[in-house]
């Protein structure tokens, strides 16, 4: 079973609740922390990660020993200049989501796509790892 890796602090969950620092970096970003969701199935595992206004282009994903991290850096400049007033602005956002991969798992065969703001993540297991059919064995 994948086994997600939290960057935000556990006690910090259990006190303010887990939607706490998800709602600061909604007001600062405009966006939260993605939503994501992971389906085994017998023959792979499925990561779908939740996130709207985020291109394919604004998406890292990498693997080291085991652990898949996805990650995602966004900055958004907006400059307005006029006769009489100059304003800039500019936001910075980031996330970092990790998984732990089993040890079955077809590392070469790792897939991504991205599709209407969903970023979706396959990941084949070896053949020993998947599901086998029941079987009667005979006695002899």
């Amino acid at each position: 079973m994948l086994r997600k890796h939290s960057y935000l602090p556990s006690f910090a969950d259990e006190f303010f609740g887990k939607d706490f620092l998800s709602n600061l970096v909604e007001n600062q970003c405009g966006y939260s922390m993605p939503a994501v969701n992971v389906i085994e199935t017998k023959d792979s595992f499925r990561i779908e990660v939740a996130a709207p206004g985020l291109s394919k282009e604004d998406f890292k994903i990498d693997i080291h020993n085991n652990l898949l991290t996805i990650s995602s850096e966004k900055e958004e400049k907006k400059e307005e200049n006029s006769d009489k007033i100059m304003r800039r602005e500019f936001s910075y956002c980031s996330f970092k989501r990790a998984f732990s991969l089993p040890d079955l798992i077809e590392h070469e065969k790792i897939a991504a796509s991205h599709t209407n703001g969903v970023l979706n993540i396959e990941i084949p297991k070896r053949e020993e790892a998947k599901e086998k059919p029941a079987r009667q064995i005979s006695i002899s």
